[in-house]
């Protein structure tokens, strides 16, 4: 069932911080790489069913394209895109309208009238997390440094210090399998075996933190200018699902999942 509004519970103080950073991004300077990409139709959002899906009075159920929800930071995310779009009509645009596993149709949300992305103001605010999967370079670039302004503000789920996980701590990060996670961390190896090539954080290979890269998509890494054996020694941070192998890892099949220190890298 979707969540027409926000429960007293979600109410709280989490939503007041939510609202006073709403407010503050909607006067900074609109970006509009995501606006760019093809229009996929218009609606009128009749109910929030999650933190990043909305349904539409014509019944379909639009996925926020991109972007990840944390689950312990639910209720806030709910309560910010109630607040944003329900009861308001949206314009769509994405590069692939092909529906989901569950039916929903992926997209950049757009409230009439605005120029940035419902991920775009959500990012910002500290409500979501860049997902993965962004083939537009420039749209992504936009989204990063949105949960960058978020996440050095000390944003919604930035405000806890926590939500940047450290490759070090190998506790921390196993408490995160099936999780879709942000993880930093310097990179003290780089190895290659049977096609993949592994970037470890560890010394301990079956224990540590790694990163694995096929070799099949090197050439995408080739065309941003980046080798991955450039990497050893590097500080770099990592998003993705972390899952345990002899360790914890994330699996990158798109150089978007990696961002170097101080800049994004854009293909």
């Amino acid at each position: 069932m979707g969540v027409m509004i926000a429960t007293n519970s979600q109410r709280g103080v989490g939503l007041c911080a939510t609202i006073a950073a709403l407010l503050l991004i909607t006067s900074g300077a609109a970006r509009a790489a995501c606006i760019d990409l093809p229009s996929q139709g218009e609606g009128v959002v009749a109910a929030i069913q999650d933190a990043r899906t909305v349904r539409l009075d014509d019944g379909r159920e639009i996925r926020l394209a991109a972007v990840e929800a944390e689950a312990a930071h639910r209720g806030e995310a709910i309560a910010a895109l109630s607040l944003r779009a329900l009861g308001r009509r949206i314009m769509l645009h994405g590069a692939d309208d092909a529906p989901d596993r569950y039916g929903r149709q992926p997209a950049f949300v757009f409230v009439e009238g605005e120029a940035r992305s419902l991920q775009d103001e959500l990012l910002e605010a500290g409500q979501l997390l860049v997902g993965v999967g962004i083939a537009a370079t420039d749209c992504r670039a936009e989204l990063l440094a949105a949960e960058t302004t978020a996440r050095d503000s000390r944003r919604g789920l930035w405000a806890v210090g926590a939500a940047l996980k450290n490759a070090e701590n190998v506790d921390d990060v196993l408490s995160r399998v099936g999780r879709f996670s942000v993880i930093e961390g310097r990179i003290l190896s780089v190895r290659e075996a049977g096609g993949t090539i592994f970037l470890n954080f560890g010394r301990r290979w079956t224990r540590d933190f790694a990163v694995t890269i096929s070799r099949r998509i090197l050439g995408s890494f080739e065309a941003a200018g980046i080798s991955p054996k450039s990497l050893e020694n590097k500080r770099i941070r990592v998003r993705g699902w972390v899952e345990r192998r002899s360790g914890p890892q994330i699996a990158v099949r798109d150089v978007g999942q990696i961002e170097g220190p101080g800049a994004h890298w854009r293909p």
